[in-house]
């Protein structure tokens, strides 16, 4: 963790193509966990560098791991771009994912590297974000509530129906969101509040972006979210603030693999290597997503959340990336929490 601050001072799923439709030599079937306009972005701009015929299908990283899990038997994916790191990692525990050594892997901040060195080099971090809070600045000034600056915060009566997070058997933010709980509270405290909490919760959406856009919509006054997509929300010109609990929060490391049994496996080497490049990371900032890029030589954009200025917790993607833990705490939440009447 102290080295990767030093290095550094996901609704329905959106289909872009078919994977069925490009099975032919010089095609790539890439699934995508960001933005849909980032995943087009990166998908054109390949095939414009290299004239492979790219097919994107874009979900959120609990949804695409257990596509990937369904198809083991006859993957029709070849790479997976994106999405936070816990499931990726899960994947590689569970031999989903195939070793590969990126020539390009010594470019990477420090903490893009031990990504790759947990995993058994079976995922590699390709961008880090911090997980907080979105706020709709008009309507916590319309409602007189004071914005939320804690986790504690959160649990006050004023925001009764007032917050929106996302469902972590399909959000990989989600499930971020309960693994750093469980890691600031400890696991029994960390239920106990999401408990509390539920009676404030207007909807568990099944995109991880999802709360942050119902916020800048007016639709909820706050998200648990990665505050870079309230960075995004804001430059479009929506009453976006965003907050990073005081308590302490955790991070993602977006990651990308290469999916075990690829049909197109040259190809998704060439598009593993040139997403980790300067050039291919430059493409977020453009699609208007702001996560701090884990080449060292990439530009981080001016937009992006400052990490120095945010109290980070020492994020366990080793534990919290197993999938018998990922697999357990949200059968738990399951229990626990998604079980309760709204």
């Amino acid at each position: 963790m102290r080295s990767w601050k030093a290095a550094i001072l996901a609704i329905a799923p959106i289909a872009l193509a078919t994977p069925e439709a490009a099975q032919a030599q010089g095609s790539l079937n890439v699934y995508c966990s960001v933005q849909a306009e980032w995943c087009t972005l990166i998908a054109n701009e390949f095939q414009k560098a290299t004239g492979v015929k790219v097919s994107i299908t874009q979900k959120g990283s609990g949804e695409t791991i257990a596509q990937i899990k369904a198809e083991a038997a006859n993957p029709k994916g070849d790479i997976w771009f994106g999405g936070t790191g816990d499931p990726h990692l899960a994947a590689a525990e569970e031999n989903l994912t195939d070793v590969y050594k990126s020539p390009n892997l010594p470019q990477l901040h420090a903490w893009a590297q031990k990504q790759a060195a947990d995993s058994g080099f079976r995922t590699t971090g390709i961008y880090a974000g911090a997980l907080g809070f979105g706020i709709n600045s008009e309507l916590v000034a319309k409602k007189k509530i004071t914005p939320p600056s804690c986790w504690a915060d959160l649990l006050k009566p004023d925001f009764k129906g007032e917050i929106q997070m996302a469902n972590p058997n399909s959000s990989g933010t989600a499930y971020v969101a309960i693994a750093t709980l469980v890691q600031v509270m400890g696991e029994d405290k960390g239920f106990d509040y999401l408990k509390k909490m539920h009676v404030n919760v207007n909807a568990y959406t099944r995109s991880g972006t999802a709360p942050m856009k119902a916020v800048a919509r007016g639709e909820t006054t706050v998200s648990i979210s990665f505050v870079h997509d309230g960075v995004t929300e804001a430059l479009a010109g929506f009453p976006v603030k965003t907050a990073t609990p005081c308590e302490g929060t955790g991070y993602e490391i977006g990651s990308i693999s290469l999916i075990k049994g690829a049909r197109n496996l040259e190809n998704a080497r060439k598009f593993y290597d040139w997403a980790l490049t300067p050039a291919a990371q430059r493409l977020g900032a453009q699609a208007k997503q702001f996560q701090v890029p884990s080449n060292k030589e990439t530009p981080v954009p001016p937009e992006a959340p400052k990490f120095a200025d945010m109290k980070l917790i020492d994020y366990d993607f080793a534990k919290y990336g197993k999938a018998s833990e990922r697999k357990r705490l949200i059968g738990r939440w399951d229990t626990e929490i998604g079980a309760l009447p709204k």
